[in-house]
C-alpha cells in the first residue's frame, strides 16, 4: 500500500510520502515513490507514484531516459504542466498496455501519480494523473491531493490546509497525515520523504528523509499524539456528568 500527499499553497508546494511497497509478515519492500527530475534554469518536477511497481518504474526510467537522449518529446519540451501531465499519461498507459496485451500478464498494471512543479513562466501546479491517463489540477478550495490509503490522513488537511497555510505549516500538516496514516494501517510506513518546493526557486529549499527514529519526526508524533489526547480529556463534560 502506499500514502503520498502533496500540497499546494500561496508560497509553493509540499510533498510528502512513504516507502513500503509491500507489506506482509514475512516479506516487506521498500522504495521511494516520490522522483524528481530538473531541467536547469527554466522547470523542476515531482513526481509521486502509486500502483503496481513495475508499472511506475517503467515510467520513472522513461522520463529520465527521454531526458538523457535529448528526444523530440520528454519533460524539457513540455511549454506548461498541463503538458507534463500528458506526457506522462501517455507513457503510463503506454506502459500498462504493454504489460496486459503484449506479454499478456493478467495481474493489474494500473498506475497513478501525483505531478506538481514549475515551469518558467507559468505558476506553480499540482495534478493528479490517473490510470488512463488523464489528469485533473487541485482545487483553491482543497488544494492538496491523496494517492493510495487516504482516509485517514484527510482529516487533518481538511482542518488545516488553506491557500494562504506557509510552507513550513503545510509540510508539518503533511507529516502528521502520514503519522495519522502509518497509525491506522501497517501498510503505510517509513522511510518518509519529504519535499519543500518554493514558488520561483526551481529547486528543493529543503528535502528530508525521516525515519521513525529521527529526532525532530519522533519529537513531532509525540507531541501530535500527547496534543490529541490533552485535547480529549478537556471536551466539555455532558450535563449528566456535572450532577
Amino acid at each position: 500500500m502506499t500514502y503520498c500527499v502533496a500540497i499546494a499553497v500561496d508560497k509553493g508546494l509540499v510533498f510528502a510520502s512513504d516507502s513500503r511497497t509491500n507489506a506482509g509478515v514475512d516479506h516487506i519492500s521498500v522504495y521511494p515513490k516520490m522522483n524528481t527530475f530538473e531541467i536547469p534554469g527554466r522547470a523542476y518536477f515531482v513526481l509521486c507514484s502509486a500502483g503496481n511497481l513495475a508499472t511506475t518504474q517503467a515510467v520513472v526510467k522513461a522520463i529520465q531516459r527521454d531526458l538523457d537522449h535529448e528526444v523530440s518529446e520528454s519533460l524539457a519540451t513540455c511549454r506548461d504542466m498541463s503538458d507534463a501531465a500528458r506526457y506522462i499519461g501517455t507513457l503510463s498507459v503506454r506502459h500498462r498496455l504493454y504489460y496486459q496485451k503484449e506479454l499478456e500478464q493478467k495481474a493489474t498494471f494500473d498506475a497513478s501519480f501525483l505531478l506538481g512543479g514549475q515551469v518558467r513562466g507559468e505558476s506553480p501546479d499540482l495534478m493528479m494523473i490517473y490510470p488512463e491517463g488523464n489528469y485533473i489540477t487541485y482545487s483553491p478550495y482543497s488544494p492538496y491531493m491523496q494517492l493510495g490509503e487516504t482516509k485517514y490522513g484527510k482529516p487533518i488537511l481538511d482542518r488545516v490546509i488553506k491557500c494562504a497555510t506557509s510552507l513550513e505549516d503545510a509540510a508539518k500538516c503533511a507529516l502528521v497525515s502520514l503519522d495519522s496514516t502509518m497509525r491506522s494501517n501497517l501498510s503505510v510506513a517509513p522511510p518518509i520523504d519529504l519535499l519543500i518546493l518554493e514558488k520561483d526557486a526551481f529547486e528543493p529549499a529543503h528535502r528530508w528523509q525521516l525515519k521513525l527514529n529521527s529526532p525532530y519526526y519522533a519529537s513531532l508524533r509525540k507531541r501530535w499524539g500527547e496534543g490529541l489526547l490533552d485535547l480529549f480529556n478537556n471536551l466539555p463534560a455532558f450535563d449528566w456528568e456535572k450532577e
